[in-house]
């Protein structure tokens, strides 16, 4: 099993050298992507895809995902020019984050029509698709949906890139099972949260109903902690949440996710929610990550 190993970067403008610096050690260590929010009406943040495409440029291995773009203000069809074109300038480093939009009160602020949370979700969905629709060649794509209409637009002659959503509510969550190829739990919820246990069948049933095998839907998870030289003698907190450890504790319970409870991949965030230090960085690369790959891989050979 291909697990994945990323890292959430902080990206305010004042923090750019500091941001361009992980990410580029990040490339060195081998770690797989590197993850960052999309919050546009910040004015101290830097553009999420334009940062992106920028560390991609700089880097040569590592994959850039916005977790998760906030589609409201970025409408589909030109979304899909912009994931198209770095996925093609990257030769393929990218992954889509997607999300129905969450702080309706700021994108209203930028000047977009709000939505009801039904609708949102309609939107969300339909974005998905027409972005699909928008890549991979073809002839032109006319599309006349309930929120996006297109008009003899002709795709890009590149994949889209593979679409991980930050799903909450069970309309959302079984839109993902729909459309989506990965899901990212919300509020840094793990695999043994209540979160994770009654939103991953709604997913799954969605994706049983539409054709698919649930399986193709992956669950990544954001994942905040401490990463110590030496064990702590309790690596969750009294409500189960995950505090962190040494390496080894670490590799012990990513293993552990992802054998027995299908866990995906992992992107690494400091215990504040920013972006980890060097030190924890590479510890998470060149220790923690390496350890969980070479014990899920031992267990497959088995």
């Amino acid at each position: 099993m291909d697990v994945q190993f990323g890292f959430g970067t902080v990206h305010d403008v004042a923090e750019r050298a500091t941001l361009l610096g992980s990410v580029e050690q990040a490339d060195r260590d081998g770690l797989d992507h590197f993850s960052m929010s999309d919050h546009p009406y910040l004015g101290a943040r830097l553009d999420a895809y334009a940062t992106v495409g920028f560390a991609l440029g700089r880097t040569a291995r590592i994959s850039g995902l916005v977790n998760v773009t906030n589609l409201p203000t970025r409408p589909a069809p030109m979304l899909a020019r912009t994931v198209t074109s770095l996925a093609a300038l990257s030769e393929g480093r990218l992954v889509l984050g997607m999300g129905a939009g969450g702080l309706w009160d700021r994108i209203a602020d930028l000047g977009v029509a709000p939505l009801s949370p039904g609708d949102a979700v309609d939107a969300f969905e339909e974005g998905i698709t027409l972005i699909r629709k928008l890549a991979g060649g073809g002839p032109a794509v006319t599309h006349e949906g309930r929120h996006y209409r297109v008009r003899e637009i002709e795709p890009a002659p590149v994949a889209a890139p593979p679409v991980w959503t930050g799903s909450v509510g069970r309309k959302s969550l079984a839109a993902t099972g729909r459309v989506a190829d990965g899901w990212i739990p919300g509020h840094a919820a793990d695999w043994l949260s209540k979160r994770y246990r009654e939103s991953r069948p709604v997913i799954d049933e969605a994706a049983a109903s539409a054709g698919r095998d649930p399986r193709e839907i992956r669950t990544y998870y954001n994942l905040p902690g401490r990463i110590t030289a030496e064990p702590l003698a309790a690596t969750r907190d009294s409500e189960g949440r995950w505090l962190g450890g040494s390496p080894e504790q670490w590799a012990e319970e990513l293993t552990g996710a992802v054998l027995d409870h299908g866990a995906s991949g992992f992107t690494l965030f400091s215990p504040t929610g920013g972006s980890p230090d060097s030190l924890t960085l590479g510890r998470w690369a060149a220790e923690v990550a390496p350890a969980v790959r070479e014990a899920v891989a031992a267990e497959a050979a088995v």
